[in-house]
């Protein structure tokens, strides 16, 4: 007699129900998030363009560019320094079970993202995979090849470098 088998956490437990390390394992590793985007609009001034916001007004559209983060390591897609991330750069987010609702900037192929929303686990996802993020990286879905590092481009050159690709999704 074969046994049922055990859904995954993510299928049975509310993001706010998980614990520390299950919230942590659903992290896909793209590092989108790690990617400066910037908000447009017709009314904003032009010096305020690209300064931190922790909201979005209806008329305003979030875009993203292909400059990540100077921690990032591109190869792993993976922070340098993860552990101490927020103090190295102040305007690093940390996502949380409590802030996920207001961190309106995640890409829509973002896990925690797309799980609050109610899409599920995307089937490049590493914990569906073994754990590696070769599917990921095969599926073009992380940032892999395709970034600049912040302190190799000048601000006033960040609207070359706008993207359309961190808002593909493939399931």
């Amino acid at each position: 007699m074969t046994k049922p088998a055990i859904p995954p956490f993510w299928e049975t437990k509310s993001l706010t129900e998980m614990t520390r390390q299950e919230w942590e394992s659903l992290c896909d590793g793209c590092a989108k998030c790690c990617l400066h985007k910037f908000i447009e609009s017709e009314d904003t001034a032009e010096e305020d363009e690209f300064k931190p916001t922790d909201y979005i007004h209806e008329d305003e559209q979030l875009v993203y560019t292909n400059i990540a983060c100077y921690l990032l390591n591109d190869k792993t897609c993976a922070c340098t320094q993860y552990e101490k991330r927020t103090t190295l750069v102040p305007d690093c987010v940390k996502l949380t079970q409590d802030n996920l609702d207001d961190v309106f900037f995640m890409p829509p192929s973002c896990t925690y993202r797309r799980l609050q929303e109610g899409k599920g686990m995307p089937s490049w996802h590493p914990l569906l995979n073994k754990g590696k993020k070769s599917a990921m990286h095969k599926a073009g879905m992380s940032v892999r090849g395709k970034i600049v590092k912040d302190n190799d481009v000048y601000l006033e050159d960040y609207d070359e470098h706008i993207v359309t690709w961190p808002l593909n999704e493939l399931d």
